[in-house]
C-alpha cells in the first residue's frame, strides 16, 4: 500500500508533490495529476470528464480503494482511457474538499466523506455525478468501480444538454447557500445559547455520555459550551449542573474508552461503537489539540485527577510523537500499520502476560479486560477500562494506590514494547490552522497543569509556523520536505490567532502581540464578507474555484467564522481596536438566521455570541517576571472561561497605546478591565483575587 512496496514501478506525476497522500499513489499505474491548470486544461482540450479522487493520508477507506483500484492495472487503464484523473488531499485543499463535499450531498442526497470520487465537467469543473467509496467488485448494494467508470463515461458523451441543465441548477443551489444577515435593527440575543442547550441535552446519551448514538465522534467544541454554561451559573441559586454533568461523563467515558489510547496518551478521530470502546485508530494532531484544551479545563472546573492525567498524557503524546525536530507539529498518524487496522494497538493476553510479572498483570488484565472475551474483530484486545480501581483493590486485597502503581508499571512496560511494533504511517506535513489548535491547547494545558515544558513546545511551534509559513504579511497553509505552499485559509488565520492569543496568556512575548495584529489585519483585508459580514473561507486573491464557501457551522473543527468572531472581539478588547469588535458583531449578525434554526450545530459561534453580549474581563499584571506570573497563576487556578490574564513584564517594550497605558508601579499591580472601563491598579495580589471574584 505504501511507497516502498512500489519501488519498481514507474512514477506518475504526483511524484514531484509533498503531499504524503498523494505520494502514496505516485507509483499507482494511474495517470494522475494533482490539481492544476495541466491537468485542468488536458481536460478542456480533449473534452474528457475529470475523475476528482480526494482523501488524506491517515483514512482507511482512502487506502482499501487504492488498493483494491489504483494499483489494478486493468481499473487503471479504464481510468486512463476515459478520464483526465486528479487526486487531492483534503488537508492541503480544504477548499475544493468543501465544495465538492457539498456538491455530492447535493447531488446523491446522502452524506459525504472520504475518499470522495467526484467526476465532472472539464469546461466548468463542476461536477455531475458522484459517491464516495467504490469497491472493485459490485457488493454493499454498489457498484464495481469499473463498470461505473464506463457509464459515467458514456452518460457523459450521451447526456451533455442534462448535464448541462443539471449543471446550472447546481450552481445556482451553491449561490443559494448565503442566507441575507439579520436586519440592522434585529437585537442580538441569548435565546440561541439557551436553545443550544436545550438540543444538546435532548440528543445527550445518558449512560455513555456524548451525543447521538454510533459512530460517536468526541465533538469538542459541545463539550467546552456545555462547561462554559455550568460556569456562567454557577453562582446562581440553581446552576446549571446538567450541562456540567454532560460535559464531565462525556469526557469520563472518552478517558475510560478505546477512543483514548491507555497506553500513549491522545485520542483516536471516533468511535465505531456508542460506548467508546473500538475507535476508527487514526489520531489527528485537531483532535488532540482541542481535547487537551477541553481537559485541562475540566481539570481545573473540577478537580478531577483523571482529567488533569488525561491532558497531561495527551500533551506528552502530541510533543514526544508528532512535535517535528523544527517545531511544527505533524498531522496524524495512520489507523493502519501492516496492511491492517488497529494492528498496532491491540493485544493478546498471553503477549501481555509474558512482559508483566504476574501481580502486575493480575491488576492490569482486570482493569482493562484482558480477563474477557476479545473486543476487537473476535481476535485480538483492544485496552478499554471495564473495572474501577478500588473493586480491583478490594478483590486482591492490596490498597487503592497499589492499584495505581503497578499500573502505571505495567503501562510503562507494554509502551515500550508496543514502540517496537512496525509503526503505522505518519503524515509529516505541518499545517498551520491543526498547528493553531495544537499551540491553543498546549497554551491552556502549561496554564492548568503547571507545566512549562508545554508552553516551550507551543513557543517553538508558533516560531517555526512564523519562521516557514508567514510571507510578505500572508499565511502559507502546509510545509513539508522544506517547502512551505498553498495560499492559507481561514482556520488557518483564525486558528493560529487564537493560538498565539493563548499562549501569550501563558508567555508573554511581545512579538507573538505584533504577529497576533498582523494576522487580524490580513485575516480582516483579504477574508471578511464586507457586503454580508462574516469570513469568506479563500482569500480574495485566490485561485477561482466554482464557489467561494463561507460557512458558520461545526465540523470535526470548529467554524473558522466561529473563531475569527471570538478572537476578533478579544484582541478587540485588548487593543482598543473596534474594527476588530465590527468585524466580529458583523460575523455574529450573518450568522444570525442559522443559529437561530439550527443553534447545536453553531456551537462555538454561541461562545462568540456570549462575549459579544457579555465581553470578558481582562487582567493585565505589570511588573517584575517572576512576580507578575505568580499573580497570573494564582488567577489561572480557578476555571474562568471569561477571563483572559497577561502577565506583562515592567520592562517589555514595543507594547501598543492600551496596553502600555496599563503602566508598571514601582511594586508588582494589576489593571482589570471590563469591556471597555478599567479599574485603578491593584496593589496586592489578595485585592486582585478578589475583585475578581466580584
Amino acid at each position: 500500500m505504501h511507497e516502498s512496496s512500489h519501488r519498481n514501478r514507474p512514477r506518475n506525476r504526483l511524484a514531484d508533490e509533498t503531499s504524503p497522500y498523494l505520494l502514496q499513489h505516485a507509483a499507482n499505474p494511474v495517470d494522475w495529476y494533482p490539481w492544476g491548470e495541466e491537468a485542468l486544461e488536458r481536460a478542456r482540450r480533449e473534452n474528457k470528464p475529470i475523475l476528482l479522487s480526494i482523501g488524506y493520508s491517515a483514512c482507511h477507506w482512502c487506502h482499501v480503494m487504492a488498493h483494491e483500484s489504483f494499483e489494478d492495472p486493468a481499473s487503471a487503464a479504464v481510468m486512463n482511457e476515459l478520464f483526465v484523473n486528479i487526486k487531492v488531499d483534503r488537508e492541503e485543499r480544504p477548499d475544493l474538499d468543501r465544495i465538492y463535499q457539498i456538491a455530492q450531498q447535493m447531488l446523491t442526497q446522502r452524506g459525504g466523506g472520504w475518499p470522495l470520487t467526484m467526476f465532472l465537467s472539464p469546461r466548468d469543473q463542476r461536477p455531475f455525478f458522484g459517491g464516495t467509496y467504490f469497491p472493485k467488485e459490485a457488493r454493499h448494494g454498489l457498484p464495481a468501480f469499473t463498470d461505473l467508470l464506463q457509464r459515467v463515461a458514456q452518460f457523459y458523451r450521451e447526456r451533455g444538454d442534462d448535464i448541462a441543465q443539471q449543471s446550472a441548477a447546481l450552481q445556482q443551489a451553491f449561490d443559494q447557500l448565503h442566507s441575507p444577515p439579520a436586519a440592522g435593527d434585529t437585537a442580538l440575543t441569548t435565546a440561541p445559547i439557551r436553545a443550544a442547550r436545550e438540543q444538546l441535552a435532548a440528543a445527550f446519551d445518558q449512560q455513555f455520555g456524548g451525543f447521538g448514538g454510533a459512530p460517536k465522534f468526541p465533538h469538542p467544541s459541545n463539550i467546552e459550551f456545555l462547561l462554559r454554561q455550568w460556569r456562567a451559573t454557577a453562582g446562581a441559586d440553581e446552576p446549571d449542573l446538567h450541562s456540567l454533568f454532560m460535559a464531565t461523563l462525556t469526557l469520563k467515558r472518552m478517558a475510560d474508552g478505546g477512543i483514548y489510547d491507555q497506553l500513549g496518551g491522545g485520542f483516536a478521530r471516533y468511535s465505531v461503537d456508542a460506548y467508546w470502546m473500538i475507535p476508527h485508530f487514526e489520531k489527528m494532531l485537531y483532535d488532540n489539540g482541542q481535547l487537551l484544551r477541553i481537559y485541562a479545563h475540566a481539570a481545573l472546573a473540577t478537580g478531577e485527577p483523571l482529567f488533569g492525567r488525561v491532558a497531561g498524557a495527551t500533551a506528552d503524546w502530541m510533543i514526544r510523537d508528532m512535535q517535528s525536530p523544527e517545531g511544527g507539529f505533524w498531522s496524524a498518524l495512520d489507523a493502519d500499520s501492516e496492511g491492517h487496522e488497529g494492528w498496532f494497538y491491540v493485544w493478546q493476553p498471553d503477549e501481555v502476560a509474558t512482559l508483566l510479572d504476574a501481580d502486575d498483570y493480575a491488576v492490569f488484565s482486570r482493569r482493562f479486560g484482558l480477563d474477557r472475551p476479545a473486543n476487537f474483530e473476535d481476535i485480538a484486545w483492544h485496552l478499554h477500562v471495564f473495572r474501577p480501581e478500588e473493586e480491583i483493590a478490594q478483590e486482591l486485597h492490596i490498597e487503592p494506590a497499589e492499584v495505581d502503581r503497578r499500573i502505571a508499571r505495567a503501562r510503562q512496560i507494554l509502551l515500550e514494547a508496543r514502540n517496537r511494533r512496525v509503526w503505522p504511517g505518519r503524515d509529516e506535513k505541518v499545517l498551520t490552522s491543526w498547528n493553531g489548535l495544537a499551540i491553543g491547547g498546549l497554551a491552556v494545558a502549561a496554564r492548568a497543569l503547571r507545566r512549562a515544558d508545554l508552553a516551550d513546545a507551543a513557543s517553538r511551534a508558533v516560531d517555526f509556523i512564523r519562521q516557514q509559513c508567514w510571507r510578505d504579511g500572508r499565511l502559507l497553509a502546509a510545509f513539508k520536505d522544506g517547502r512551505a505552499r498553498f495560499a492559507a485559509y481561514l482556520d488557518d488565520y483564525a486558528f493560529l490567532l487564537d493560538g498565539v492569543l493563548e499562549l501569550l496568556q501563558t508567555r508573554w512575548r511581545s512579538d507573538d502581540l505584533q504577529f497576533a495584529t498582523e494576522l487580524a489585519e490580513a485575516l480582516l483585508t483579504h477574508f471578511e464578507d464586507r457586503e454580508s459580514g462574516g469570513f469568506f473561507f479563500t482569500a480574495d486573491d485566490h485561485e477561482q474555484l466554482m464557489h467561494r464557501s463561507r460557512s458558520f457551522s461545526d465540523e470535526a473543527l470548529p467554524a473558522g467564522n466561529a473563531i475569527a468572531a471570538q478572537v476578533l472581539t478579544r484582541l478587540g478588547l485588548l487593543l482598543g481596536e473596534t474594527r476588530y469588535l465590527d468585524a466580529a458583531a458583523k460575523t455574529l449578525r450573518a450568522a444570525w438566521p442559522a443559529l437561530q434554526h439550527y443553534p447545536h450545530a453553531h456551537t462555538a459561534l454561541l461562545v462568540a455570541l456570549e462575549e459579544h453580549l457579555e465581553p470578558p474581563e481582562i487582567v493585565f499584571v505589570r511588573g517584575e517576571t517572576q512576580e507578575a506570573e505568580s499573580w497570573r497563576d494564582a488567577l489561572a487556578n480557578v476555571y474562568a472561561p471569561r477571563r483572559l490574564v497577561f502577565a506583562i513584564p515592567a520592562d517589555a517594550s514595543a507594547l501598543p497605546a492600551a496596553i502600555a497605558d496599563k503602566k508598571p508601579l514601582d511594586e508588582t499591580a494589576a489593571y482589570v478591565c471590563r469591556g471597555v472601563t478599567c479599574s485603578a491598579p491593584v496593589r496586592s495580589l489578595a485585592a486582585l483575587v478578589a475583585l475578581t471574584r466580584s
